[in-house]
């Protein structure tokens, strides 16, 4: 699909697996999305699904099993079992080849075989050259991007100091410089992403005071200035409607909702472009849950701020996000526009979804009936495999191709 918008957040068959003896826990399996810069992507699911382990695999909170994270254009996670997998396949294909021709007694088959090794030691090349490539930007994404930091600053200062007409004034720019470049060399790409966690309180510190919290951010990236971190937090303190009095006071004096404000304000402080919220209303009550998300959604507009949605109430997410993706088992099974999906929604488990929803009415709530979903009944995948299909611009949807064929006849007859 054409989009002009600019992609800030790209998953590339995101794997996350715990394992636990011989048994391994496919937690995000073979995920793949984009987000665009300011739009609110939706992540819901049931709980288990895997949508917080999604969100904690992105900011790096656990190191990716397999796949890539690129943030604006630069890659921040990198798994390497696929590529570790590859070699193990290729080594068992080659033996198996060797032995066939070993079988077959021909004449050149000492040719065969040198061919065989041949082949199988460029493919182990070039799988352990992508393996240290993919260790390198993941272990290293922070300290390139500090590079470039740097790179900028010292190109912005060098036309202004040759430009200096006195002494004086190339002096305070060098100095200037030299600070600039300091705070530059402690910058991280992983600042320009803030999480938002599910719990309140837990997320806390309960030794630390409002004002230590929200600054540690700032102490972290190499700002010693107090003046300016205390303008920093009280001007975020503001923005999520507290009030500079608050800041000396410690988390158990606060509400939940005014600890879920509290958190929201260490994420902004450092001006991130993207914020992912961690089901960040789930532990509040009804009437809060309405004011922390439309605080969010008046930071997205002043702050410019791109959101990663993660929840499991579909009536929320329809009101808060643009596109939405559903996820079920560690896979993503339906993918499109917020209103498309209720409008259209296709697969199973998203109807199912949609199904749970609770209505105001108490009658026609009397009459809603509920979709049970069944993976084993509703799916037969014993000849072909499901993959991820583009029904309409937009609008993916992971299914084998005899089901693809249904979901057009009936998206067909419900328009």
């Amino acid at each position: 699909m054409a989009n002009d918008k600019k992609v800030l957040l790209e998953v590339k068959h995101l794997e996350q697996y715990f394992r636990s003896g011989t048994y391994v826990n496919k937690a995000v399996d073979d995920v793949n999305f984009q987000v665009y810069k300011g739009e609110v992507f939706g992540l819901v699911g049931e709980s288990g699904c895997g949508k917080t382990t999604t969100g904690r695999s992105i900011i790096r909170l656990y190191d990716i099993t397999g796949g890539s994270v690129y943030f604006d254009g630069q890659r921040i996670c990198a798994g390497v079992r696929p590529y570790k997998q590859a070699i193990k396949d290729a080594k068992a294909q080659a033996k198996a080849k060797i032995a066939e021709i070993k079988a077959s007694g021909a004449i050149d088959s000492a040719e065969q075989i040198a061919q065989v090794k041949a082949e199988l030691n460029a493919k182990v090349a070039k799988q352990q050259q992508a393996i240290k490539e993919a260790k390198n930007d993941h272990k290293n994404c922070n300290k390139m991007y500090a590079a470039e930091q740097m790179r900028k600053v010292a190109l912005k200062y060098e036309g202004l100091i040759a430009a200096a007409k006195t002494e004086e004034e190339k002096a305070i720019l060098e100095q200037k410089k030299k600070e600039e470049m300091r705070i530059a060399s402690k910058d991280r790409i992983m600042n320009k992403i803030q999480m938002i966690f599910q719990d309140p309180i837990a997320s806390l510190n309960p030794r630390m005071t409002v004002r230590e919290i929200i600054a540690e951010g700032l102490i972290v990236r190499g700002i010693t200035d107090k003046h300016y971190i205390d303008q920093q937090v009280y001007k975020v303190l503001d923005l999520v409607g507290l009030v500079p009095e608050h800041a000396g006071r410690y988390p158990h004096e606060f509400s939940g909702g005014q600890r879920q404000r509290i958190g929201i304000a260490r994420a902004i402080v450092l001006q991130p472009e993207m914020i992912i919220a961690d089901e960040p209303i789930s532990a509040l009550d009804v009437s809060i849950q309405a004011q922390v998300i439309n605080l969010l959604n008046d930071l997205r507009e002043r702050l410019g701020l791109t959101i990663l949605f993660i929840a499991h109430d579909l009536s929320v997410v329809k009101y808060f996000s643009d596109r939405i993706a559903v996820m079920y088992f560690g896979k993503i099974v339906e993918l499109t526009t917020s209103d498309e999906l209720f409008a259209h929604p296709l697969h199973p488990y998203t109807k199912s979804l949609l199904s749970a929803i609770p209505l105001p009415d108490p009658h026609s709530e009397k009459q809603r009936k509920r979709i049970v979903y069944n993976p084993i009944a509703a799916h037969d995948y014993s000849v072909q495999k499901p993959y991820m299909q583009e029904i309409t611009p937009g609008h993916f949807i992971y299914c084998s191709d005899d089901e693809f064929k249904a979901y057009q006849k009936e998206l067909a007859e419900s328009n």
